[in-house]
């Protein structure tokens, strides 16, 4: 699966990877619906560590389309629930 980080570029996951993404896409969005703004800043930047811990970097002048798109580390409350699907950013 291919992730495109807004403004970071892109990185290919495992699909072994993606139940702890999904555990932490579930804490930013219970995060979100409390407005909870310094629970979502916190998940946020834990989940995008996260993909950028377990990731592989694509070269940047790699234009793979992407599987899902995430948020940038600054993205506000309202940007980052225009992004939503129904089950999160992170299908499953």
């Amino acid at each position: 699966m291919i992730a495109r980080i807004m403004g970071e570029g892109q990185v290919q996951l495992s699909d072994s990877h993606l139940p702890r993404l999904n555990e932490l896409d579930d804490e930013l969005l219970a995060a979100m619906e409390k407005d909870d703004e310094p629970a979502f800043r916190l998940t946020l930047g834990v989940l995008l560590d996260a993909v950028h811990e377990v990731g592989e970097p694509l070269p940047d002048d790699s234009l793979e389309p992407s599987d899902l798109i995430l948020p940038s580390r600054d993205a506000s409350l309202d940007e980052v629930r225009r992004m939503l699907r129904d089950d999160g950013l992170i299908p499953g």
